[in-house]
């Protein structure tokens, strides 16, 4: 059954000559407890993509559809993983978490309300941390935080923007062991956003990249049919992956290349000429002429 649905999305930014367009006649359906990964280069518009979904943007053309029904606004129906944590930083582990809790369950009682947070924090390994704030943690733990407080809101869609990516590929590669094992205990539909080929095969049922911007849109889908779990050094070795991974990867070459090709976009350089200092003159009559150095 589909849960998320794109029709004939665009979005641009900007106005007249100033205008950008970033994406172009999107789409995309999405199954109810599918894992989806979107991947694509940096500036291809993945973040705006996750934005229109979420609902904190809205599509010049065309409609995003949950359950059916147009996306209106943000909503806890939505739980977002960002890339830079977006955690706050006076907040320990604790208290970030209860506020996204507060918000989407305010009729549970305290203990009920403790009882689920701390059952989060310890899903994601930060039990030992929970009274410390996030400049006291790593990288890694901080995006656990943002990860405990996404699942804690008990969303219909996971929806992550490049959430590993800032990450070492020590803990990007744990991090994403982790993720995929709290997603298999009641396989939520996820939506990946990412620019790793590999990350996506790891984690993800379904590929579809992301074209080139401007005006990118949704390429081919990819099946990922390997079974679950997914063990890294098994897949390496599997002809299979590499031919898929060398299927991604040619296809998003290959349409990078031709969309420079093609591209008739002119930037216009201001015609800049260098100013030279010119002499100052001194004197009590013509101080009108004296000339300022730049």
């Amino acid at each position: 059954m589909t849960l998320l649905e794109l029709k004939g999305v665009s979005k641009s930014f900007g106005t007249g000559s100033s205008k950008i367009d970033v994406l172009s006649d999107i789409n995309l359906k999405v199954e109810d407890g599918e894992f989806l990964a979107i991947v694509g280069f940096s500036g291809s518009g993945k973040t705006t993509l996750i934005n229109l979904i979420n609902g904190l943007l809205f599509p010049d053309e065309g409609e995003v559809l949950l359950h059916g029904k147009p996306v209106t606004g943000p909503g806890p129906d939505r739980g977002v993983i960002f890339q830079n944590y977006s955690l706050l930083p006076w907040l320990s582990v604790y208290s970030n978490i209860k506020l996204a809790v507060d918000e989407v369950f305010p009729k549970l009682s305290k203990k009920e309300r403790e009882q689920h947070i701390r059952k989060y924090i310890e899903m994601v390994n930060l039990t030992p941390a929970i009274d410390k704030k996030p400049l006291e943690l790593s990288g890694g733990m901080r995006q656990r935080v943002s990860v405990a407080r996404a699942l804690a809101m008990n969303p219909e869609i996971l929806l992550m923007d490049e959430p590993l990516s800032a990450l070492d590929a020590l803990t990007r590669g744990t991090l994403q062991e982790e993720i995929i094992k709290i997603w298999s205990v009641d396989k939520k539909t996820a939506v990946l956003i990412t620019n790793d080929v590999d990350e996506g095969i790891l984690m993800a049922d379904r590929i579809v990249p992301l074209t080139p911007g401007p005006n990118a849109t949704m390429g081919p889908e990819f099946k990922v049919g390997f079974e679950r779990p997914r063990d890294v050094t098994e897949i390496n070795q599997d002809p299979v992956y590499k031919r898929l991974r060398n299927d991604i990867l040619e296809y998003l070459m290959d349409v990078g290349a031709t969309r420079r090709q093609v591209s008739d976009r002119k930037y216009i350089l201001p015609d800049i000429q260098p100013v030279m200092p010119g002499r100052i003159r001194f004197g009590r009559k013509r101080k009108e002429e004296q000339v300022k150095y730049f």
